[in-house]
């Protein structure tokens, strides 16, 4: 069983928007080897049954590959590549969206002693290997997808049985903080949801750390922590990426672009923008047209 019979399910029910007939469940299928790729990592569980995948968070960068998982707890601005990859060898993954609202309820229902007692604040993203049962759990969810008479009923039993998996394994903290309704984590989380819905205007940080409800110097720690970025990086780089996005559309409008996402100088915009994509954005914006678009996104 184990990673062989991950590598068959994933394969038969893979799609090319890697969404499967269970809400929250994915299985993506990679054919070939794309360059690094920016996009949000989203909060997930993300496992490799084949393949390898590195991602870039700020100066972090994490690899995995075969029987290891990557866990994301806040949606953060990443690169993502998929390694040894061909189309006889294709990258093969299983994701699980990671809701807060059942990772509370499951600590609600952990019994004294449990679970380990939380430490400092956790990267938002960590990587492990998969321990068996951890696998077990996935291989009996993706069955479900052959028996749809039972997913409906057992579908969430195996979900609550991953995440347990998950909050009692290895990298628990960063899961069971996804939980915790007043965790470092989630102040940032409500941060870094401000800043990615008004990342086009100016902030000073001292009002973001007041609205997080943290002094200024812990805001700035537990910022730093999570996401590997300062809040004014995290902003750059969402300005950038929505930059990106919107020239895949309007190759011909850089001045406007810039200006839409936040940058009033012209020479800014495209210097930052050669120094995080590789290009200036009018060639950018080409090379995006030529190759159909932006990179998809990037779990599992």
């Amino acid at each position: 069983m184990g990673l062989d019979e991950l590598r068959t399910l994933l394969e038969r029910h893979a799609r090319p928007d890697a969404t499967t007939a269970i809400d929250g469940v994915l299985a993506s299928r990679i054919d070939r080897q794309d360059p690094p790729g920016p996009s949000m990592s989203g909060t997930v569980l993300a496992v490799i049954a084949q393949g390898a995948k590195r991602l870039a968070l700020g100066e972090r960068v994490y690899e995995y590959g075969p029987g290891q998982y990557l866990v994301a707890s806040v949606d953060l601005p990443v690169t993502g590549q998929f390694l040894q990859v061909d189309a006889e060898h294709p990258a093969l993954g299983f994701g699980l969206v990671l809701e807060p609202s059942a990772i509370a309820e499951l600590l609600l229902q952990a019994g004294p002693g449990d679970l380990p007692r939380a430490g400092g604040v956790p990267s938002a993203i960590a990587v492990s290997d998969a321990p068996a049962a951890l696998l077990d759990a996935i291989v009996r969810l993706l069955r479900l997808l052959d028996e749809p008479r039972d997913r409906a009923v057992l579908a969430p039993l195996l979900k609550r049985e991953i995440l347990w998996r998950l909050m009692t394994g290895e990298q628990g903290a960063t899961v069971r903080h996804l939980g915790l309704t007043d965790s470092g984590l989630s102040h940032v989380s409500r941060a870094v949801r401000w800043i990615r819905e008004h990342y086009a205007q100016a902030f000073r940080v001292e009002d973001v750390a007041r609205m997080t409800g943290m002094s200024v110097s812990a805001f700035h720690r537990n910022f730093q922590a999570v996401t590997a970025m300062s809040p004014i990086q995290f902003q750059k780089q969402i300005r950038l990426q929505e930059a990106r996005l919107l020239l895949a559309t309007r190759p011909g409008d850089v001045t406007a672009v810039g200006r839409r996402v936040g940058y009033d100088n012209p020479s800014q915009f495209s210097r930052e923008y050669r120094r995080q994509f590789g290009a200036p954005p009018s060639r950018d914006a080409a090379r995006l047209r030529d190759t159909g678009g932006v990179p998809a996104a990037v779990a599992p």
